[in-house]
């Protein structure tokens, strides 16, 4: 008795060890999936002075962008008397980073040589494998217009403890303050979009605003607004330290009583206080169509996509890979998209502010040209003690103030980053996952209040967006915690879910594909895999996080109402035919052809339907 005994605790104890390792790894994996980050590793605190009269940085050309272009590549050309295999070249901006630059709150006992990390680097034997033996090297960057001028240092002695050997000349474009990067939204009303561009130039140099009209028709002015930061603004570090970087300003105009589906172009402009003018290029845009328009309507969704240096620099967050694949296929099928969803995880700065301006010109093509609609996730929202519902530090001192100024949502509060958005036979209802979503606070009643107020027969299509798994996944790490989602979601929204009939519920934050049959309180409502004809009696959920941030592997459970599942980067596209017939596809950025698809045919009167926990219960008397 004593040894069955003895045997049942030690089998029970072996199984709690197991699933403690299960859970141990896939706390590291969550830790270590975004890989190394060796900018972040830079102790900057301790670099040292070596410069050596012997050793040089030189770049060219000195003078970017005369011919109006915001992105140029530099060559910096180097040499040094004691090269090693750990030197490396950063890229500064602005150009001094000397001690004399420090501001007197830094926190540090000694002033630090640097003020601020680089902005990226590149090791100096990167494209030079005989740097060491010959001493000299050269490199190919790629810059953007980022509203200061930039130099090149060459470091010794790795990371750990950096020892600046040389400094490059100067090098700027013509116009740091040129208007850059637009992005278009949609506005409050459905006949509206708005621009928002950033700028060197504040509202006491320069009045800035849009010239727009109808494609070959009037143009007019309107004036934007301005927003922007201060260091004061954000939370902690390294936002509000060593990867401080000045935002510049960021407008917004708001075009209004737009004809719908016209082509309108425009131009971005600042009218300086001397009457001169300074523009950027022009762009043009569709407008949307009008809500319950039957026409052909395509809508593109991802998240956790991120971004990364054309030129292979190494930056903070280097885990996002993925990215620039994503955003090429993204820019080469434009003409076949109509509007974009990012869910969440938009850049992964965390904190290094100069990155938002490196994700705005890497988007720039789809951006300008169709609605970039966003999401709020924890690497832009979570900050201990800022109200975000997850107390970590994800956001690396953001705390929400970079998405909330350099993108437009249609938010009543933008630091409330929940909103509802129509398109055609679309509705939108966009979660913020890092504010309290459970039953009875604010932003449940907003849940509820978009997906009842909706006209379905006008918008049959309703779909509900969220950056966290607000539904169902298969990831380790959901599934290692037992929830298969966030815990606490589904208990609280699943009924909202079903009694509005929202047909699909796409997420990020777990990266990689997975698609759930129909489904309600656990359960399969449909046993339909790729063509759904009628009432779906639940809601689809899908897991669209692969966009370009490292990959996260799935459990070996298996569970009945995972239907398809992906370890790869990609987005999903969703397209309306007419009132009756959606198409759901699933696309690689390796290739874009279709991995997965269903297809959903019906009629208005399948929506009025009642189904499980989706009409109200009556009686005879009622």
């Amino acid at each position: 008795m004593h040894f069955l005994f003895g045997m049942f605790v030690g089998m029970k104890g072996l199984r709690m060890i197991m699933w403690t390792i299960l859970l141990v790894l896939a706390i590291l994996h969550r830790a270590s999936s975004h890989g190394i980050q060796p900018l972040s590793r830079i102790a900057i605190h301790k670099a040292t002075l070596a410069l050596d009269n012997l050793a040089y940085v030189k770049a060219s050309p000195t003078v970017l962008g005369l011919n109006g272009q915001n992105t140029e590549w530099v060559t910096v050309e180097y040499s040094s008397p004691n090269p090693s295999m750990d030197d490396w070249i950063g890229v500064f901006s602005p150009a001094n980073f000397s001690a004399s630059t420090c501001p007197a709150e830094n926190p540090r006992v000694y002033p630090p040589l640097l003020c601020s990390a680089p902005i990226k680097f590149r090791y100096a034997n990167y494209t030079s494998p005989d740097y060491k033996v010959n001493r000299k090297g050269s490199l190919k960057l790629q810059l953007i217009n980022q509203r200061s001028d930039f130099s090149f240092a060459l470091f010794s002695n790795g990371f750990l403890n950096p020892k600046l050997v040389a400094v490059s000349n100067t090098v700027s474009f013509a116009n740091p303050n040129a208007p850059v990067y637009p992005r278009l939204a949609q506005g409050k009303q459905w006949d509206e979009m708005t621009v928002t561009w950033t700028s060197g130039y504040g509202i006491d140099e320069a009045e800035p605003f849009v010239q727009w009209g109808p494609k070959g028709g009037h143009q007019q002015h309107s004036p934007a607004v301005t927003l922007t930061f201060e260091r004061s603004s954000v939370c902690g570090a390294p936002a509000r330290t060593v990867r401080w970087r000045d935002p510049g300003y960021i407008h917004t105009i708001f075009l209004k009583e737009l004809w719908p589906n016209r082509v309108y172009t425009y131009k971005l402009g600042h009218r300086l206080f001397n009457i001169t003018y300074v523009w950027s290029k022009e762009y043009q845009f569709r407008a949307s169509p009008f809500p319950g328009q039957n026409s052909l309507q395509r809508v593109v969704i991802f998240g956790d996509m991120g971004k990364d240096e054309a030129d292979g620099s190494n930056e903070y967050n280097n885990f996002q890979r993925g990215s620039l694949n994503t955003t090429k296929q993204l820019i080469k099928d434009l003409k076949n998209i109509d509007i974009v969803f990012h869910i969440g995880d938009i850049c992964y700065a965390n904190g290094y502010i100069s990155q938002w301006d490196q994700f705005t010109a890497q988007i720039e093509p789809i951006a300008s040209a169709v609605p970039y609609m966003l999401a709020s996730g924890n690497h832009e929202r979570n900050w201990p003690g800022t109200g975000s519902f997850y107390e970590n530090n994800d956001s690396g001192g953001e705390c929400g103030v970079l998405a909330e100024t350099m993108f437009f949502v249609p938010a009543e509060n933008r630091a409330k980053y929940w909103y509802s958005t129509d398109y055609g036979m679309f509705r939108f209802c966009i979660a913020d996952s890092e504010h309290d979503w459970r039953e009875g606070t604010e932003q449940y009643k907003f849940i509820e209040h978009c997906l009842a107020s909706v006209d379905r027969q006008k918008q049959p299509w309703l779909v509900f967006l969220a950056h966290r798994v607000l539904g169902y996944s298969s990831d380790l790490s959901y599934a290692v915690e037992g929830s298969f989602g966030e815990p606490m979601a589904k208990e609280n929204l699943q009924k909202l879910w079903q009694k509005y009939k929202v047909d699909i519920a796409i997420y990020g934050h777990a990266h990689n594909y997975e698609r759930t049959c129909p489904i309600y309180e656990n359960q399969c409502t449909d046993n339909e895999k790729r063509y759904y004809k009628g009432t779906l009696k639940g809601t689809i959920h899908v897991v669209a996080g692969g966009a370009g941030a490292s990959l996260s592997p799935f459990t070996t459970l298996k569970t009945k109402w995972s239907l398809f599942r992906d370890y790869d980067y990609g987005f999903v596209k969703l397209t309306a035919f007419d009132h009756s017939n959606l198409l759901f596809e699933y696309k690689k950025s390796s290739d874009v052809k279709v991995y997965d698809s269903f297809r959903i045919s019906r009629d208005y009167r399948d929506i009025l339907a009642c189904t499980v926990d989706s009409c109200p219960p009556t009686t005879l008397a009622s």
